[in-house]
């Protein structure tokens, strides 16, 4: 047979999939469980894919180890487009330096399609802790070295890292408590079982409005609009601190390029729908949007970025 006959009649399959895809519903996979951010952003964009494709996108919740059982999945999946992954921080950038043992390669097994959001995270604390700005923080924890204890929604999440970076850059002592995603860490310092967090602004905006937590700052490079009275970490005694969030869609690595072109083609024009920016930017996720390539570039900047804070503090997986 003719080599070229032969390229051709194996690349046929794959354009006619490109061409109808999606051929059932989409499994958008959230590897955290419900009610957290990931899962916010996930819901907010699921109706506006599925409206634009015509097929169901069903968030698929499938939390556990920071994020990296709901991430391994999708690597594992068929690279179809019908299993999609909202990737986080945690279980694509951090985890490649802190979880030698996780099941895939998240330079080599995922196509990037789209940065979602960029989200503002928040120093907040119990009210019963006797700080309100960051040089308290810092003082009250070096006082009571060992002693307070921060949540994070896992080892190896945004949340986690901002305790790391805060403790390291301050040179305090504070413990670390990781639940299996952000609504149960937010279970706990409502409750007073922790003292503090870095939490993501998508669910804790209600609980400071309610003052059911105290705000101190933010935890990126610059304030938040949605917090304007709040100053950054950087700017209130750490300079340089900068620990901000991500989200971001992605699909097994051998998915056809017809399918990750148009997934982030209607990614790009979900996250530019005026409803989806409103409920975004309402609680403090910053709407992004990028090619498949700019995409991958950032990912490989946020790989070598964290590797380097989880040598500096002998981070461990928890």
């Amino acid at each position: 047979m003719n080599k070229y006959l032969f390229l051709g009649l194996l690349s046929t399959p794959l354009a006619a999939l490109s061409q109808a895809y999606p051929q059932k519903s989409v499994r958008l996979v959230v590897p955290f469980p419900a009610g957290g951010p990931t899962d916010i952003v996930a819901r907010t964009l699921a109706p506006k894919l599925a409206e634009s494709f015509g097929q169901s996108f069903i968030v698929d919740n499938r939390g556990g180890a920071g994020g990296i059982i709901g991430t391994e999945h999708v690597a594992k999946s068929p690279p179809d487009g019908h299993a999609l992954l909202m990737g986080t921080i945690g279980g694509i950038a951090v985890a490649m330096s802190l979880s030698p043992n996780r099941g895939y390669d998240a330079l080599r097994d995922f196509a990037a399609i789209s940065q979602a959001v960029t989200v503002t995270n928040v120093l907040v604390v119990h009210p019963s802790v006797p700080a309100t700005t960051v040089k308290e923080m810092l003082a009250l924890a070096r006082a009571k070295q060992g002693r307070l204890n921060y949540a994070s929604s896992g080892s190896g999440t945004v949340t986690h890292l901002a305790g790391e970076l805060f403790k390291l850059m301050g040179k305090v002592d504070i413990t670390h408590v990781p639940f299996k995603g952000g609504a149960p860490a937010l279970t706990a310092l409502i409750s007073g079982e922790v003292d503090l967090s870095y939490e993501n602004s998508l669910i804790i905006t209600p609980h400071i409005k309610a003052g059911k937590v105290r705000a101190i700052a933010v935890t990126g490079l610059k304030r938040s609009a949605l917090f304007a009275d709040l100053p950054t970490i950087a700017e209130s005694g750490l300079p340089g601190y900068n620990a901000s969030g991500w989200y971001g869609l992605f699909a097994p690595a051998a998915t056809p390029r017809a399918i990750i072109t148009r997934l982030n083609a209607e990614t790009l024009k979900a996250l530019r729908d005026p409803a989806v920016v409103q409920r975004l930017s309402s609680q403090g996720a910053e709407p992004a949007g990028n090619t498949p390539e700019e995409f991958t570039a950032f990912v490989r900047s946020e790989v070598d970025k964290w590797a380097n804070l989880v040598k500096a503090t002998n981070m461990k997986a928890e």
